[in-house]
Formats: structure tokens, C-alpha cells, sequence
């Protein structure tokens, strides 16, 4: 039988390269490509346990506070809710579901507004020094706010920043 034969109906023909699961073509519409996975290999993945460190915070470091914060919450709807902490003024972003975060002045004289994503870790000094000792560049070393937790601040070998975090317990 030839692939023309047994599937007539698809837009690209299978073979050792293209297989019949790609996608199906009716005379009207397209419809979604078929898998041979079962339902119960579908609700295994669901409850697969969460990857260990997530991400659980992400932070805007801005140079017009005022203005991102009232760009962001027109654009999402997010609520902000401005709090005091050392060093100046800081401002949680309450997102309802999914990872919050926070905005506050760049403290880098000079560099453009960035987001930072911070890594939930359980130990915060072996977490940095790990990193260090995989090629990581140390930023901001292990530093605490009183009453929160701590964080450091890193650069991985290929130059991207991210945080780690530790919350009081």
C-alpha cells in the first residue's frame, strides 16, 4: 500500500521523516495533529511532582518608578502595594495566580531598567557558592532584609543575571 493510499487526507504525505501524526486536513478545516498518548499518561505528567528551585519572584530595577508602575498596572491590572524597606521604597506586584514580584528605583547608577528573576533556594550561601564554583559571576553576595530573608545576585557564565532567594523562617 502506498502512503498516498493510506493517508489521503493528510496534507503531507508520511514518511521516514514526516509521520501521519503531524497534522489532518478535512475538505473544510484543519484539525489537531493525533498522538497515540493515553489519557493516563496525560494526567502521570500532571502530577508529576514540581521541579525543585523554582522561580518566585520576578523584579523590575527601573529609572522612572512612577511611570512603571502606572504602565504595568494599566497593561495587566496588576496590584501594587507600596511598602517601606531598607534602602528606599518598594512596591509588590500581586498577580493572583502565578509568580508575583516586585518593582523598585534601578540602584545601578547609570544601567537601564532590567527585570530580575529570583530562584527559590534552601540554603542561600551553599546556593551562591555552588554557582561560583560552576563559572557564576557573584553580583550582589548574600545579603539579608531583616524580617523578609535573603538573596544574592548573580551573572551565569554566559552573562545572564538572576537572583537567588531564601525567606526568613
Amino acid at each position: 500500500m502506498n502512503a498516498e493510499a493510506s493517508h489521503p487526507e493528510l496534507p503531507i504525505q508520511p514518511t521516514a521523516t514526516t509521520p501521519p501524526v503531524i497534522a489532518q486536513r478535512t475538505s473544510r478545516r484543519m484539525t489537531a495533529p493525533r498522538y497515540a498518548t493515553t489519557f493516563e499518561e496525560i494526567i502521570s505528567i500532571l502530577k508529576e511532582s514540581p521541579v525543585p528551585n523554582p522561580f518566585c519572584h520576578v523584579e523590575l530595577n527601573t529609572t522612572d518608578l512612577p511611570k512603571a508602575k502606572d504602565f504595568y498596572k494599566k497593561l495587566f491590572d496588576w496590584k501594587l502595594e507600596d511598602m517601606d524597606s531598607p534602602g528606599g521604597g518598594y512596591t509588590m506586584i500581586r498577580v493572583g495566580d502565578g509568580t508575583g514580584g516586585g518593582m523598585m528605583t534601578n540602584p545601578i547608577p547609570g544601567a537601564p531598567s532590567f527585570w530580575l528573576a529570583y530562584v527559590l533556594v534552601d540554603d542561600i550561601a551553599a546556593s551562591t557558592k555552588k554557582a561560583k564554583s560552576l563559572g557564576a559571576s557573584v553580583m550582589k553576595d548574600v545579603t539579608e532584609i531583616p524580617g523578609y530573608g535573603s538573596f544574592s545576585v548573580l551573572a551565569d557564565p554566559t552573562g545572564a543575571h538572576f537572583a537567588l532567594w531564601k525567606p526568613k523562617s
